[in-house]
Formats: structure tokens, C-alpha cells, sequence
């Protein structure tokens, strides 16, 4: 296989999923897709602890750093104090429709100020050799016309952003939870097909509802540059092993690891990261979807979510684990 694009299959940024121990943990099933972090806003970064938000361990690279804010001052201070962790991208949020977030005038609000949008990028990419890039939705309310979604485009891309991550569906800021803006808004991919068509130059991914190996086929094969998937990499984090055999593994020559090897690896992860204080239950979360739909998956499950609280739960305990799934894991 040819070198392909590094935005090819990304995984979404994801509040309380996408936290380094989650990033670590889905690192361990496919080496090549590409990881971002849960959205961090500037000011959190420029008036709180710098290094609490934004550490993370080299394993995780490539990995984009996710930022939400609308000043563009601001957003350049916290740009230039993330770029002494070594982050591959920059990427502003401009499509979470959380009332919280469009309270702080950032998000999927953004869309209806695509002029402060590109200020803030162009004052971003003066402050970094990085890519800079935008999670966006196709419109917000009833400024869902394909023109809107173009018009954003246009002037984002003018202030010298050349990736944009596309969610298809319009985001509805009032009315609808976050999950409901997941879910309830029709899922448009054709738009995001034609934005790809109508502005070439530009990488266009594509994201939302994507949770098959067929899905990700075809929405490649219709033209867009990549596809970022978000639930079902978290849900059924061994899907991506798939997904990297399938889209990512540049040699052919990649060994699946088993699910046993990854416990055994994040066996070792926390006990690295316990010595520092870290909870056990703070890694573990992340990992109770691993052997999602195979024999003995709930008992697994089970046994992690009630053993973690105990006051001498160690990263033994995820070794004990693997009794609860003996025998149905000497493969895959």
C-alpha cells in the first residue's frame, strides 16, 4: 500500500472518552489513525494548569490538539503555550452545539461568524508552524442552505485553513441535547461530497454516524479525503484494529495484537501511571467496550467496573481480569 494521507481515519475528539488514558488505550489498537483530544478551551489553558490539560504520552502521536474559544488573543496564547508538547495539529472547535459551549461563544455558534473565524485562524497559524485546522457541521438552525455552508468555507480557507472536518449534519443550538444533535438532525453526506467537489484544494473529512468498515470504504471511494469515526471507536474500541488492517496498515505486514495483549499492555500503562497518582478506575473506564459482543464480555465488564473502587485495586487487577475471558481470547 501507497503512504496514505495522515487525516485518512481519525477518531473524533470526544468529551470524558478522548482524555490521554483513552488516547493510550485506543493507540494500542491501530497504530496509524490519527488521535485528537477532548476539546480544551484557551482559556482553561492560558488561566489554569497548562501541564494537567495538555501532557500526553509520545505513543499517542499523531495526535491534534483540540482547542474551543473565540478570541483570537486568547486563542494564540494557549496555541504558544501548547507548542512546547509536541502536538502534530491544532484544531479549533467550531461544530459541539452544547449550550454550554455556545454560552462561551465558541463551537457550533461559530459558523454564523465565519469573519471572527478567520481571524482567529489567521492569527493561530502567525503563531505556529502546525496545521490549523476546523471541526465544523454542514449549517446550524435554519442557516442550513448549502450557500451558508460555503460561505463558511470560503473565508475560513482564506485565512489559510486547508482541513476541514466536516460534520453532516446541522447542529441545532436550542431545543436539543448534545447527544439529540447526534442523532436527531438527518445525517447529510452528499453535501459534504459536494463541498469536497466544489473546493478541491481543500482536505475535506468527512464525520458522522460512520460505524463500518463498509461505511468508511465508501465514503473514501466517493471522493472525500478521510473519515473521522467517534461512538463506535469508543463503544467497540477493537473495531480499529479492523479499520487499520483494512485502511491504514501501509506494508501489509501489521500483527493484529489480541485483545489479552492489550489488557496486558494497559496492565503495565497503569501501573506506570498509578505510581504518579492516577486512579485505577480513570484508565479502566475507557477500556469496559474491548470485548464488545464476544463470550464473557459482560462478566469482564462486571468484573472491572466493581473491583476498580476496592482499596487495593492495582493493575494486577486487569491481569485477574482476563480469567473472566479465559479461553475466548487465544486469537482475536
Amino acid at each position: 500500500m501507497q503512504d496514505v494521507d495522515p487525516w485518512r481515519i481519525s477518531v473524533a475528539p470526544m468529551m470524558d472518552c478522548t482524555d490521554r488514558h483513552g488516547r493510550y488505550f485506543l493507540r494500542l489498537l491501530s497504530p496509524h489513525v490519527r488521535l485528537y483530544t477532548e476539546m480544551v478551551t484557551a482559556a482553561a489553558i492560558v488561566r489554569g494548569d497548562p501541564d494537567r490539560l495538555l501532557r500526553f504520552s509520545p505513543a499517542e502521536h499523531p495526535l491534534a490538539l483540540q482547542l474551543g474559544g473565540s478570541d483570537p488573543e486568547l486563542l494564540v496564547a494557549a496555541v504558544l503555550k501548547a507548542g512546547v508538547y509536541g502536538y502534530d495539529e491544532i484544531n479549533l472547535n467550531a461544530g459541539c452545539p452544547s449550550p454550554r459551549v455556545s454560552e462561551g461563544s465558541f463551537g457550533a455558534c461559530l459558523m454564523a461568524d465565519p469573519e471572527l473565524v478567520g481571524r482567529c485562524i489567521s492569527a493561530m497559524r502567525a503563531a505556529t508552524d502546525l496545521p490549523v485546522t476546523v471541526k465544523t457541521r454542514i449549517g446550524i438552525d435554519d442557516r442550513d442552505d448549502y450557500g451558508f455552508l460555503c460561505a463558511f468555507v470560503a473565508r475560513v480557507a482564506a485565512a489559510g485553513c486547508g482541513t476541514f472536518v466536516v460534520h453532516a449534519r446541522k447542529a441545532l443550538l436550542s431545543g436539543l441535547s448534545p447527544r439529540e444533535n447526534r442523532e436527531i438532525p438527518p445525517l447529510l453526506y452528499a453535501t459534504v461530497y459536494r463541498l469536497k467537489a466544489d473546493f478541491p484544494a481543500l482536505r475535506i473529512i468527512l464525520n458522522g454516524g460512520i460505524d463500518t468498515l463498509t461505511a468508511v470504504g465508501a465514503h473514501l471511494a466517493a471522493g472525500v479525503d478521510g473519515v473521522m469515526v467517534g461512538r463506535k471507536a469508543y463503544a467497540d474500541p477493537y473495531w480499529l484494529t479492523d479499520v487499520e488492517s483494512a485502511f491504514l496498515d501501509r506494508t501489509c505486514t501489521w500483527q493484529r495484537p489480541s485483545r489479552a495483549a492489550i489488557v496486558r499492555a494497559m496492565a503495565d500503562y497503569a501501573e506506570q501511571e498509578m505510581r504518579e497518582g492516577v486512579r485505577l478506575h480513570h484508565i479502566t473506564r475507557h477500556m469496559l467496550g474491548l470485548y464488545h459482543g464476544r463470550p464473557g464480555a459482560r462478566a469482564w465488564r462486571r468484573f472491572l467496573s466493581t473491583r476498580v473502587g476496592s482499596a487495593d485495586a492495582g493493575p494486577e487487577l486487569l491481569l485477574e481480569s482476563l480469567q473472566m475471558v479465559a479461553g475466548e481470547d487465544a486469537g482475536f
